[in-house]
């Protein structure tokens, strides 16, 4: 009965886990409007352990850097991490999720914004 009994949280927080970040958005701000300057964005993923706190560095209207603080998720979540370079490069937050890290990489858009906004 104990091996139930302990099975059932890790269930609840892998199906909590798994669907949390379906209904969340982002949307990259208006870069023209954001002086230089280095900016901090938090995230915590609701219902979840995910959370990712960042910085993102501004130069002439253009990320030049993000530096993640505190990622806290999964080890599968650290995958998540490599999307920076693709919004970076893109300037956008229009990029594609890791797959398997889902969580981790919405967590990571999300403080982007937050940190831009």
């Amino acid at each position: 009965m104990k091996k139930i009994i302990l099975f059932l949280p890790v269930l609840f927080l892998v199906i909590c886990c798994s669907t949390a970040y379906k209904t969340i958005t982002y949307k990259m701000p208006d870069l023209t409007q954001v002086d230089d300057g280095v900016y901090r964005g938090i995230y915590d993923l609701s219902g979840t352990p995910v959370m990712a706190t960042l910085d993102v560095t501004m130069q002439d209207n253009k990320i030049i850097n993000i530096e993640i603080v505190k990622h806290i998720c999964s080890p599968i979540g650290k995958k998540a991490e490599k999307i920076i370079d693709n919004v970076i490069e893109r300037q956008n937050l229009e990029v594609d999720v890791v797959s398997g890290a889902t969580g981790s990489s919405t967590a990571i858009l999300k403080a982007i914004e937050n940190a831009l906004q």
